[in-house]
């Protein structure tokens, strides 16, 4: 990468002994626990909360999509390392998906061939935009024709999402409030986009339990029986094209959890835990157990999904 180190390279700080100060451009971003990299204190904490296995995966601001694309690939290719030899410490209890340099679609089909074959990675981490440009854009077509090719999963997380200038009120609102908002697009432009029509071997999963994705999908498929341009354009009715795509759980409200299941099918939820951070859910295997009451839903929510998804189990057709 040379001497010179970019402007907006992230970096941490100490903040007390179990905490460190997330740096960006050189100011406090997030302060973060010690449970993000080591490895015991977390697998200490699955134990708790009922985890046999656990997905892990780079805080989403770190995807680093605005930076120069050289020093985003030397800084992500860090990263996976990282969270390789994370994985190699837990003995089988974790899994990683890794980070790409969105910016440049041959450097990150790249290093997805490197998490591939030499990392021995289950998938990818990517943001709900990359630029402001949605992940149903054309211009992703040949990234995602090779994470299929690769048989690797793909995780969407919320990541500088649009409508912060309509919240009123503290910048915790853009987890709450806004990155639900911004999941729901993403799905929503994978679906008009009818990217698993052309990838149907794509696994790809939306995180906040797809966000706004459930109270959009029926406007959606309305529009689409309303409107023949969308007809048109849409090749499969919303609502089957939602049933092909993956949700974690994390919604923190047991209803909401069964108008997922009941909207998008009990083969496309799995558990999420936003752990370690202050946001994450502390109970996630029992809050699921609590809320459905059939068995065989309970196995595939708490178990079965995300091995499919993982690419660890047996596949099922949503």
């Amino acid at each position: 990468m040379g001497a010179a180190v970019p402007a907006d390279w992230p970096s941490m700080t100490d903040a007390n002994p179990c905490h460190k100060h997330v740096m960006m451009a050189g100011r406090v971003y997030r302060t973060v626990s010690d449970r993000c990299w080591d490895v015991e204190k977390r697998v200490a904490d699955m134990e708790e909360m009922g985890l046999r296995l656990q997905a892990i995966s780079p805080m989403p601001e770190l995807l680093s999509y605005w930076m120069d694309p050289a020093a985003a690939d030397d800084l992500l290719r860090y990263i996976n390392d990282q969270m390789a030899e994370m994985v190699a410490h837990a003995g089988g209890r974790l899994v990683a998906l890794g980070a790409l340099p969105l910016q440049d679609i041959d450097r990150a089909i790249a290093e997805l061939r490197r998490l591939k074959h030499e990392l021995g990675f289950a998938g990818i981490e990517i943001g709900s935009n990359v630029n402001g440009k949605p992940i149903g854009s054309p211009d992703f077509g040949g990234l995602f024709a090779e994470v299929e090719k690769l048989d690797m999963a793909v995780f969407v997380h919320a990541l500088r999402p649009a409508g912060m200038d309509r919240l009123i009120g503290p910048a915790q609102l853009q987890q709450v409030l806004a990155y639900p908002t911004d999941i729901g697009l993403a799905a929503a432009s994978v679906i008009t986009s009818n990217l698993l029509l052309r990838r149907p071997g794509l696994r790809i999963a939306f995180s906040h339990g797809g966000g706004t994705l459930a109270s959009l999908l029926p406007r959606l498929q309305e529009g689409y029986q309303v409107f023949p341009v969308l007809q048109e354009s849409i090749q499969e009715a919303p609502v089957a094209q939602a049933r092909r795509l993956y949700y974690d759980a994390l919604v923190y409200d047991d209803a909401t959890l069964l108008h997922l299941i009941a909207k998008f099918g009990a083969t496309q939820i799995m558990l999420g835990t936003d752990y370690p951070f202050a946001f994450h859910d502390h109970t996630p295997v029992a809050r699921a157990a609590s809320a459905i009451a059939n068995e065989a839903t309970r196995n595939l929510v708490i178990r079965d999904n995300a091995r499919r998804f993982l690419g660890t189990g047996e596949r099922v057709s949503p």
